[in-house]
C-alpha cells in the first residue's frame, strides 16, 4: 500500500541575523525563504517566542497551515527556535523542510534529501540535537568550498563572487519552480527536478 503525500507543515531557512550577515553565503537558507514567502504573498515577522522571523502560508492543505521560520539566534543555536515552533504547532520532525547552505555543493547545486549525516553543518547539529532525530528533510543549496577546511569560517561569512551569486540565484529559481511539489509532498517529483545538475557546474566536492 502507497504511503499518502506528507506536505510540508514547516519550513526552516537556516542563516544568522543582522544585516552584517544579509549577503553571506551562510544565509542561502535565508534567501530560499525570503523569496518564498514574496513569491506566496507571506510576511514574515519577528516572533519573540519562537525566536525567530515567522510567516504564514494561506489556503495549504493542512487546515492550520504552512509556516516559515527564519531562526534569529544565530546558526549554531538554530535548534532552540526550531523545536519551540514545532511543539506549539505540534509539527513532527518528518514534516519540516530545512533548508541551508551546502559547502560540499558548487554554487548552482540543489539537492533535496530525506535525514542521514548532517555534513558538519552547525545549524543542522543544534536542530538534530534539540529535535532528538535527524529524519527530517533538507534543501541544500550549493555554495562551494574554499579548498582548505581552515578557510571555512571565513568563508561562509563572507558574499559570493559574482559568478558564485548567479548560480545561487538561479539554482534558488530552480527550487521555487518546484514548489508546487515540495507544497504538495510528492518529495520523489520534487527530487527528480532539484537533483538535476545544473546545465553547468564545476565538479562536486567530496561529501
Amino acid at each position: 500500500m502507497l504511503q499518502a503525500p506528507r506536505p510540508p507543515r514547516l519550513i526552516v531557512g537556516l542563516g544568522n541575523p543582522g544585516s552584517e550577515y544579509a549577503k553571506t553565503r551562510h544565509n542561502a537558507g535565508f534567501w530560499f525563504c525570503e523569496r518564498l514567502a514574496r513569491e506566496l504573498g507571506s510576511s514574515l515577522a519577528l516572533e519573540s517566542r519562537f525566536h525567530g522571523m515567522v510567516g504564514q502560508i494561506r489556503g495549504h492543505d493542512r487546515t492550520d497551515g504552512l509556516y516559515l521560520l527564519l531562526p534569529q539566534s544565530f546558526m549554531n543555536r538554530s535548534g532552540q527556535a526550531v523545536a519551540t515552533l514545532a511543539r506549539f504547532y505540534r509539527i513532527e520532525a518528518a514534516d519540516m523542510l530545512v533548508v541551508h547552505d551546502d559547502l560540499d555543493l558548487p554554487p548552482g547545486s540543489l539537492r533535496l534529501k530525506f535525514g542521514g549525516g548532517l555534513g558538519g553543518h552547525n545549524g543542522l547539529k543544534d536542530i538534530t540535537a534539540h529535535l532528538g532525530t535527524q529524519d527530517y528533510w533538507r534543501l541544500r543549496i550549493g555554495i562551494g568550498h574554499p579548498g582548505d577546511r581552515n578557510e571555512v569560517v571565513n568563508y561562509v561569512l563572507k558574499p559570493p563572487r559574482r559568478e558564485e551569486a548567479e548560480a545561487i540565484d538561479a539554482a534558488l529559481d530552480r527550487a521555487l519552480l518546484a514548489w508546487p511539489w515540495l507544497s504538495a509532498g510528492d518529495w520523489p517529483a520534487a527530487m527528480q527536478k532539484l537533483n538535476q545538475k545544473p546545465a553547468t557546474s564545476a565538479p562536486e566536492g567530496k561529501s
